[in-house]
């Protein structure tokens, strides 16, 4: 069952993680990286489309294929209970694994993003 709040759509291709990247607007926390762009005229979802957009990546240094994969995972999960509910429209998200990803307590991830959202401006209280 979805959470309640916003669709969200994907970031597939390199240049659109570039983009995101390129602005250097993120947090940096034990758990994770998010990094943020707000759609422009330039890179956005088509008309109709979604207006969360998210990116997950994991490098070699997080480790292995299969803890790389754990760390997508959970920050998958993580994205899909705060972002689609908390996360302001209009903007495209990177959540970029860290080595204590896969290990780290799951209160703690989502604590991680939460205070991401604050930092950066992009928390809204959640409708209804």
């Amino acid at each position: 069952m979805a959470a309640p709040g916003h669709e969200v759509g994907r970031l597939m291709r390199r240049p659109e993680f570039l983009a995101v990247a390129g602005t250097r607007r993120k947090h940096v926390a034990p758990g994770l990286i998010l990094q943020v762009r707000r759609h422009d005229d330039r890179q956005r979802p088509a008309d109709g489309g979604p207006p969360i957009r998210l990116g997950l990546t994991a490098s070699r240094k997080v480790g292995n294929a299969v803890v790389r994969n754990r760390a997508r995972r959970r920050l998958r999960e993580a994205a899909r209970q705060i972002l689609t509910v908390h996360a302001a429209p209009g903007h495209d998200f990177v959540l970029v694994a860290r080595g204590g990803t896969a290990e780290r307590p799951w209160t703690d991830l989502l604590g991680d993003l939460t205070a991401g959202l604050k930092r950066l401006g992009l928390w809204r209280e959640a409708e209804g």
